[in-house]
C-alpha cells in the first residue's frame, strides 16, 4: 500500500533563516539629527524633542526635532520636511529652517503654566522655565518653538543662548569674521587671501580707482577725475579712499576743506554734461558758505555750458531716519515722497540741465536713496543685473551708509536702527513694477537682496564705512595670527557674489524674460525697429487732468481727498466736481509731457505717483502669511509661461546661429545652458503646465510661520498695528480683535 519512496516536502517558507550569532545580525541606521556647518561657525547650546508649530488651530502639522543655536544661525533639524518645498531652491548657507542670528528682531519666551513672558536681552537671567520661544524677524517672520516634551533646563539654556548670540557687543563677534579666517585663510593661514579681487564677477566694486576711471569714461564725464588723496584714510574717515572731483579742484584745496565736511562725492554726468553730485553739511555756517561757494565753482566749471549749479537740501524735503523707522507702517505714503522728490532732481537734470548738489547732514542716508532713484530712472545702465549692482556699490558701500547701525546688528542704540535700505528696495519695485521690461532682474532678486541683509558674513552690508571694514578686519586678523600678505585687510566676499548662496540653476530665478536691453530689436514690414513700450494718451490724460496741481505731481495736500472713480463721494460733494485748473509748474508740465509720449525703456522713465498706481511688494511683504497665498496663481504664473517662451526662443536663436556656423551642418551642436528658471519643452505644441508647487509666494514658502485662519490674526497685520508681543500663541483661538 505504502510504497518505500519518500515524498518531496511541499511546505515553502519565506522567512529568513534564525542568525544564531548576534554579532552578525544587521543594525538598522539610526540619523543623527546634526546640524549642518560652515566654516568658523560651532553649536553654542541645543535642544531636543522641540515642536516647531506649523499652524495654530492644531498641532499635527507640526515638526518634532533638535532646536539648535550656533554662533551664526538659528536651526531646527528634523527627519520630516514642510509639504510645498519640492521646487528644490537652496540657499547654500541656510536651510529651510534656519534663522540667521542677525535677522532675530526679538526673542520672546512664554510659560503658560505661570501665565509669564519675557523679551530676552544679552545677558539676561530667566527666572522661570519656558514652555514656548516665539521668534520675532526682520523679514517679517514669526518662528514658534514648544518645549513641551523638552527637558526644561535645555530648553531654558537654548533661549539664553539665542538671545545672547543675537546680541553681539562688538563686530568683531559678528559671524562674518570667523568665516572669512576660517574658510579663506585656514587654520594655519597657509592661503594668504583666498578672495579673487575679481572673482570674476562683472560687476565694479569701486574700491580702486580703475572703477571709477571706467565709470568716468562711462558717462562722459570729461570734466571730472579721480582723486587718491584720501588712501589709507588719513584726510577722511568716511570718505572712501578712491573718489571723484572736478578737474578744477586742486587735492590742496580738498585737504583743506576735508576737516570741515564728512564727504563730497560725485555721482553720475547726465548726456547733457550736468552733474549729480553729493555733499554733507557743515556745522559751522561761515565755513559751511565757504566751502560750497569752492566746491560749486568747481562743479560749474566742470559743465559745458557753465550753469549754476541747483542745491537740494534733503534734510530740511525729507524725512530723517527716526522718521522712516517710526513710518515704516506707512510705507505707500512714504516711497511716494522720496519718489516725488527724485522726479524733481529728474527735471533739474533732463530739463533745467543744470547740475544738482543733494545736500544732507551726514550725506549717508537720505542721499543714497534719492542718488540712486535719479539714476535708475535716467540711466538704463543702472537697470541692468551689474549696473544696479555696480550701483549700489558705489552709492550705498563705498559712500559709507552706516549698515551696521542702520540694521542694528549689535542691537545696541535703536534710535539708530532705520530701513533706509529697505525703503530704497521698495522704491526701485515701485519702479520695477510700472515698467518691469526695462529691468534685466525680477522682484525675486530683489528680496533676495534685501534678504541678505540678515546674513553677516557680506563686506557689503556689514560696515558702516570701508575705513571700518579695514581696522576691524586688520584688528581680528592680527588677534587670529592671519597673515594679511600684500593685502592691508581681509577680504570679506561681496554679496554679489551669488554663488555663495545659490547654485547656478536657481541664480536664473534673477533673470527677467520681460527684459529689454539695449540690442533688443523687432523686426516690422522688413524693418528693424527699436522696442518701444506705448501707452495710451488718453489714460494718462484722464487720469492726470481735472485735478489739483498738487495732486498731479502725486501728492496730496492737507485738505485734498482721494476717491475711487465714480464713486458716490465725487457724485455728492460739488467742490470736487467743480475743481478749478490750477496753473502748472514746470516740473509738472514736465511730468505731463513725459506721460504724453510712448514711453522708450531704454531711456528716461518716470513713475506714476498716484496712490492707484503704487502697490503692496506682496512678495518681499506677504510671503509669509499663509492666507495671502494664491496656489497655481498670481504673478508667478505669469512668469512661469514667458520664461518657457523666452527659453524656447533662445534656444531656436542658438540652434540657427550655430547652424549657420557649422556651414548648414546641424551636428555635433553645443547647446547653451538656459537662462531661464522654467525651460520650454522639446514637444512642440506642447507647452509644459505650471508645476503643482507654484503659488504666488514662490520661491518662498509660508509654512512654518506662526498663522491664524483670519487674517486679523496673521503676523503682518499684527505687525501693522504697532504689537510687540504676542500672547502665548496656544490661546490665540480664543483672542478677539
Amino acid at each position: 500500500m505504502f510504497s518505500g519512496k519518500q515524498s518531496k516536502p511541499t511546505f515553502k517558507s519565506y522567512l529568513p533563516p534564525l542568525q544564531t550569532d548576534l554579532k552578525k545580525s544587521p543594525q538598522l541606521p539610526i540619523k543623527k539629527l546634526e546640524a549642518k556647518l560652515l566654516p568658523g561657525e560651532i553649536v553654542v547650546n541645543e535642544a531636543n524633542f522641540v515642536r516647531k508649530c506649523i499652524g495654530a488651530e492644531s498641532c499635527q502639522d507640526d515638526l518634532w526635532g533638535k532646536l539648535v543655536c550656533t554662533n551664526f544661525k538659528v536651526s531646527f533639524i528634523s527627519h520630516n520636511s514642510l509639504p510645498r518645498q519640492r521646487f528644490q531652491c537652496t540657499h547654500r548657507l541656510l536651510g529651510e529652517h534656519d534663522i540667521p542670528l542677525a535677522c532675530v528682531e526679538q526673542v520672546v519666551t512664554v510659560n503658560d503654566v505661570k501665565g509669564k513672558q519675557k523679551i530676552l536681552g544679552s545677558n539676561q537671567k530667566l527666572k522661570f522655565n519656558p514652555t514656548e520661544l516665539i521668534l520675532y524677524c526682520k523679514d517679517f517672520r514669526i518662528i514658534r518653538f514648544r518645549f513641551d516634551e523638552a527637558g526644561p533646563e535645555s530648553a531654558k539654556k537654548v533661549c539664553l543662548a539665542i538671545a545672547h548670540y543675537s546680541h553681539p557687543a562688538d563686530p568683531q563677534l559678528l559671524f562674518g569674521f570667523e568665516y572669512v579666517g576660517k574658510r579663506y585663510h585656514g587654520s594655519a593661514g597657509e592661503q594668504v587671501n583666498g578672495v579673487d579681487p575679481g572673482g570674476g564677477m562683472q560687476t565694479p566694486l569701486f574700491d580702486c580707482s580703475s572703477d571709477w576711471d571706467r565709470e568716468i569714461k562711462r558717462t562722459g564725464a570729461s570734466e571730472w577725475r579721480v582723486c587718491t588723496i584720501n588712501q589709507g584714510y588719513f584726510i577722511s574717515p568716511s570718505l572712501p579712499e578712491f573718489f571723484v572731483v572736478p578737474v578744477s579742484l586742486a587735492d590742496q584745496d580738498l585737504k583743506q576743506y576735508a576737516c570741515f565736511f564728512y564727504s563730497h562725492k560725485w555721482c553720475w554726468n547726465h548726456s547733457s554734461g550736468s552733474a549729480l553730485v553729493r555733499m554733507s553739511n557743515i556745522s559751522d555756517p561761515q565755513q559751511q558758505r565757504k566751502v560750497e561757494q569752492r566746491i560749486s565753482s568747481a562743479i560749474t566749471k566742470s559743465h559745458p555750458l557753465r550753469s549754476d549749479v541747483f542745491k537740494s537740501d534733503l534734510d530740511k524735503t525729507l524725512p530723517n531716519i527716526q522718521d522712516i523707522q517710526a513710518a515704516l507702517l506707512k510705507l505707500r505714503c512714504l516711497f511716494r515722497t522720496f519718489l516725488r522728490h527724485a522726479v524733481e532732481v529728474v527735471y533739474m537734470l533732463e530739463r533745467r540741465n543744470v547740475p544738482v548738489i543733494l545736500l544732507e547732514n551726514e550725506d549717508r542716508d537720505l542721499s543714497c536713496v534719492i542718488s540712486c532713484l535719479v539714476q535708475l530712472m535716467c540711466d538704463p545702465h543702472c537697470r541692468s543685473l551689474h549696473g544696479f549692482q555696480g550701483l549700489i556699490q558705489k552709492e550705498w558701500v563705498m559712500a559709507g551708509h552706516r549698515f551696521l547701525d542702520r540694521c542694528n546688528h549689535l542691537k545696541k542704540n535703536d534710535k539708530e536702527e532705520s530701513p533706509v535700505f529697505l525703503l530704497f528696495l521698495d522704491c526701485a519695485w515701485q519702479l520695477w513694477n510700472q515698467y518691469p521690461a526695462a529691468f534685466e532682474f525680477t522682484d525675486v532678486y530683489l528680496t533676495v537682496l534685501g534678504d541678505s541683509m540678515w546674513v553677516p558674513i557680506f563686506s557689503t552690508f556689514l560696515f558702516n564705512c570701508p575705513r571700518q571694514r579695514a581696522e576691524n578686519s586688520r584688528d581680528f586678523a592680527s588677534s587670529k595670527s592671519i597673515h594679511l600678505g600684500q593685502d592691508q585687510a581681509l577680504r570679506f566676499p561681496p554679496v554679489w557674489d551669488w554663488s555663495q548662496q545659490f547654485s547656478l540653476k536657481d541664480q536664473t530665478l534673477f533673470n527677467n524674460p520681460l527684459y529689454v536691453g539695449k540690442i533688443a530689436t523687432c523686426v516690422q514690414n522688413g524693418t528693424v525697429k527699436t522696442f518701444t513700450h506705448r501707452r495710451s494718451k488718453k489714460n494718462y490724460s484722464s487720469t492726470l487732468r481735472g485735478l489739483p496741481s498738487a495732486l498731479r505731481n502725486g501728492s496730496i495736500g492737507p485738505n485734498d481727498t482721494l476717491a475711487r472713480r465714480n464713486s458716490l463721494v465725487l457724485r455728492l460733494r460739488s467742490d470736487l466736481s467743480q475743481v478749478r485748473e490750477q496753473q502748472e509748474t514746470p516740473s509738472e508740465r514736465f511730468i505731463r509731457d513725459f506721460f504724453s509720449r510712448p514711453v522708450d525703456l531704454q531711456g528716461l522713465l518716470l513713475p506714476q505717483l498716484l496712490p492707484s498706481h503704487l502697490s503692496v511688494w506682496k512678495l518681499y511683504f506677504l510671503r509669509w502669511v499663509p492666507e495671502a497665498q494664491i496656489p497655481q496663481g498670481g504673478p508667478i504664473t505669469t512668469f512661469h509661461k514667458l520664461s518657457v517662451l523666452t527659453d524656447e526662443i533662445e534656444m531656436l536663436q542658438n540652434q540657427l546661429k550655430q547652424y549657420k556656423g557649422a556651414g548648414g551642418t546641424p551636428n555635433n551642436l553645443h547647446v547653451e545652458p538656459s537662462k531661464m528658471y522654467f525651460k520650454s519643452t522639446s514637444t512642440p505644441h506642447q507647452p509644459p503646465a505650471p508645476p503643482e508647487y507654484l503659488s504666488s509666494s514662490f520661491p518662498f514658502s509660508p509654512v512654518g510661520n506662526l498663522c491664524r485662519p483670519g487674517i486679523l490674526g496673521t503676523p503682518l497685520s499684527k505687525f501693522l498695528n504697532g504689537a510687540k508681543i504676542w500672547l502665548s500663541t496656544e490661546t490665540l483661538a480664543n483672542e478677539t480683535f
